[in-house]
């Protein structure tokens, strides 16, 4: 029993590298989020403005007249 001492190594690993890839989801995240306000709320959107049409049914159609056609002389 000469080993009575516990003999471990731990190692501790950190990944302090460029965070290129959070800094891409939170801009995708702002992109999509930018979009949806657009389409939905913003001015893409096809709900804005005034809709409402005056619906007004009295329509004057003036026909002209017509000459009747006299058959040519054969």
């Amino acid at each position: 029993m000469a080993d009575d001492y516990d003999d471990h190594d731990t190692v501790v690993v950190r990944d302090s590298g460029s965070s290129a890839g959070m800094i891409l989801g939170i801009l995708a995240v702002i992109i999509v989020l930018a979009g949806l306000w657009y389409f939905a709320l913003g001015p893409g959107s096809s709900g804005g403005g005034s809709t409402t049409q005056e619906n007004n049914p009295d329509v004057n159609i003036e026909v002209p007249a017509e000459e009747p056609v006299e058959p040519a002389p054969s």
